[in-house]
């Protein structure tokens, strides 16, 4: 029975990157010798134990065959024969494929390390082909690892590209679709994500509302790098830089634009009432992935006031009190923060504008504080009472809206 660091941890130690979970294989043992020494059973599909004291992950080296279509659909074998090397080649990418014996020597049978030297991510073998959940991994490997200079190989982008044609990725679950799309959305490059998925065919197949957007012009003076789809990789990408890690900014700003890809063709590359027209999209996207209800929200109202709130000088005290309150700001008051920088995400991530300045969102979240300064409780106490409450908070808040925009201009 031996024992071997692999997978993430490894490869994160060689790239010089903050040690992550630790997961652990073990060659020549069966589960009754795990059970034996004290590890927990945890594995649904395949054998994983838990450490009884690091709680740390061990799984038996294993061999896969495949027996079906989707990511299940596999025969798991891991009899004690199944040696470490047999263990690794199952894996999806070489850079993944690297174990470390425990006095610290590699060993990386399938050029993991020199594939982390050149920056490249490669496919271990043919059985790559066998699970379409690796096309989604390639693309999320690449969101976290294109800042590093990484590239996907030649001969790993054809298999992706054969592997989109084949109809085999709608075989994916939604919840893994939104797992890895969620965990892209955190990474320091969404757009390489976004990218790779396009470039090879699957993101038409997995975000077929996001894939629509490429090659749909807007006007040059507001959007100098014209493709719609370019804007929405510019939009992730400052949405990871303005709120790193944050996957619910990160969703919201993927999906503001969606009703760009339905304007009728004589009207290009004017996009009016846009923000309308991508909420029905939207709204079945977050269905088919069961998008989380905070992230739907949050998207649903980026989708529908992100041009408001990049025109708030030119909209009247009661207008911008009501898009507040059509947020639901009044009540759940984090959302105007959130809906200020998702704003600032989608003006900034266009060609040239990733310095410039964006005071409608600061604005947007002090004429909010203003607002919300007023209280019904105080109103109440002058004698007022039901739907009369309910008008005199609303006028009150208008007018707190109103003197907070004097009080800047004389400022």
């Amino acid at each position: 029975m031996k024992t071997y660091l692999v997978g993430g941890a490894v490869r994160d130690a060689l790239l010089g990157l903050p040690p992550g979970d630790r997961d652990w294989v073990v060659v020549g043992a069966t589960q009754a010798d795990m059970e034996a020494r004290g590890f927990r059973a945890v594995g649904r599909d395949f054998p994983v134990f838990l450490h009884p004291h690091t709680q740390e992950e061990y799984a038996l080296a294993r061999t896969e065959r495949k027996s079906g279509r989707g990511y299940r659909g596999f025969v798991v074998d891991a009899d004690r024969s199944v040696t470490l090397e047999q263990d690794l080649q199952r894996r999806d990418f070489t850079i993944n494929a690297i174990a470390q014996t425990e006095d610290g020597m590699l060993v990386d049978p399938y050029g993991g390390a020199r594939d982390i030297q050149a920056r490249v991510l490669r496919h271990v073998g043919p059985a790559f082909c066998e699970d379409p959940l690796r096309v989604l991994r390639a693309a999320r490997f690449m969101a976290r690892l294109a800042p590093l200079g990484f590239t996907v190989a030649p001969q790993t982008l054809v298999l992706m590209r054969q592997m989109a044609a084949s109809g085999e990725l709608s075989a994916l679950v939604p919840e893994r679709v939104w797992q890895e799309l969620r965990r892209a959305l955190a990474a320091a490059q969404p757009s390489a994500f976004l990218r790779t998925l396009h470039d090879t065919g699957a993101l038409a197949q997995v975000l077929p509302e996001v894939d629509a957007l490429y090659g749909v012009p807007q006007r040059a003076q507001f959007h100098p790098e014209i493709d719609t789809g370019v804007h929405q990789e510019l939009v992730c990408d400052m949405a990871a830089r303005l709120a790193p890690g944050d996957d619910l900014i990160g969703f919201a700003a993927l999906t503001h634009d969606l009703g760009k890809a339905l304007t009728p063709a004589e009207l290009l590359p004017r996009h009016l009432g846009h923000e309308q027209a991508g909420l029905r999209p939207l709204q079945d996207l977050c269905q088919r992935l069961k998008v989380p209800a905070e992230h739907r929200e949050l998207a649903m109202m980026a989708c529908r006031e992100h041009l408001n709130v990049h025109r708030l000088a030119e909209l009247r005290d009661a207008t911008v009190h009501d898009l507040l309150a059509r947020c639901d700001g009044f009540r759940k008051p984090a959302r105007i923060a959130q809906l200020a920088l998702v704003c600032e995400c989608d003006m900034r991530g266009r060609a040239g504008s990733a310095e410039d300045d964006y005071p409608q969102g600061r604005e947007l979240v002090r004429l909010h504080a203003a607002a919300c300064a007023v209280s019904a409780r105080d109103l109440a106490q002058q004698g007022l009472s039901g739907p009369q409450i309910g008008q005199a908070v609303r006028s009150a808040r208008i007018t707190a809206i109103a003197q907070a925009r004097a009080a800047n201009n004389r400022a």
